[in-house]
């Protein structure tokens, strides 16, 4: 089972931002594999529907900039739209990699044992597609290893209500005046959080209302930048991990979260 707190599992997740995207094309298999490869438990990746109401991983609603195809995802069938080209616009050396399917990658995931962390991006299609998750959860049985996630709080509060025992992910790039009565207000079972808008205490206040915290980290060489200056963001972050305010770090460059994680492992509970 993908296990969301820390304070349970007693790790610290390490995710791939639509799988390893730094050293492969992103929501792709190449791109999960290789989080698994490099010691990541756990994905976030984007989905949208097709025009037969299949799922399909891919964060855009149209195509034009992750494969060599055109237009809207939902007006194309499922089966064209894994035929294309999800790889040359990355590297000649990924030529050829495919858009996956939801199912696909639901299985791939139960297999490996990794989490998910499943990003709703068709507004448009939001009814169908989440009706349509709720049938591939329970076909493929990988209720326990995914969680929702959105912007949408309101449609995270939908797919609780049609999909049974789901749990949601809220995504947040603002510091709420209440983030326990955010959470609870939306029935969050996690949040989302920009190491921009990480605060210890408001990360108190979240895990004191039993939901899980996954931050968002940016690239190494972001932080570099940062840090020529004289920020440690490294050794911040460090802390936080150490000290247990977060339970999943999230970014492009899954070696980097890995050696981080490892770095500054969880205190143990006196």
């Amino acid at each position: 089972m993908f296990e969301l707190l820390a304070s349970r599992s007693g790790r610290v997740h390490v995710c791939g931002h639509r799988g390893h995207s730094i050293g492969a094309p992103e929501n792709t298999l190449a791109a999960f594999k290789r989080t698994k490869e490099l010691g990541g438990s756990s994905c976030e990746i984007d989905v949208v529907l097709s025009q037969d109401n299949e799922i399909v991983v891919l964060h855009d609603i149209t195509l034009d900039r992750t494969t060599n195809g055109k237009g809207f995802a939902a007006d194309m069938p499922a089966s064209q739209i894994t035929k294309l080209d999800a790889g040359s616009s990355f590297s000649a050396e990924h030529a050829g990699e495919s858009v996956p399917l939801l199912r696909d990658t639901l299985v791939f995931a139960k297999e490996e044992e990794m989490g998910l962390h499943i990003e709703i991006k068709d507004s448009r299609n939001e009814d169908a597609l989440i009706d349509r998750l709720g049938v591939l959860v329970e076909e493929t049985q990988t209720r326990d290893w995914i969680v929702v996630i959105s912007f949408d709080h309101q449609q995270l509060l939908k797919a609780k209500e049609r999909i049974p025992a789901i749990r949601t992910e809220g995504i947040t790039h603002a510091r709420h005046h209440d983030p326990a009565g955010l959470v609870r207000g939306a029935k969050l079972d996690s949040v989302s959080v920009e190491l921009g808008c990480f605060n210890g205490e408001d990360a108190a206040a979240i895990h004191g209302a039993g939901v899980a915290i996954r931050c968002h980290v940016p690239v190494p060489s972001e932080l570099e930048k940062l840090e020529h200056y004289g920020w440690n963001v490294r050794q911040e972050v460090g802390e936080m991990l150490s000290a247990g305010c977060m339970d999943s770090v999230s970014g492009d460059d899954v070696a980097y979260l890995r050696a981080l994680v490892d770095d500054f492992p969880l205190a143990k509970a006196a």
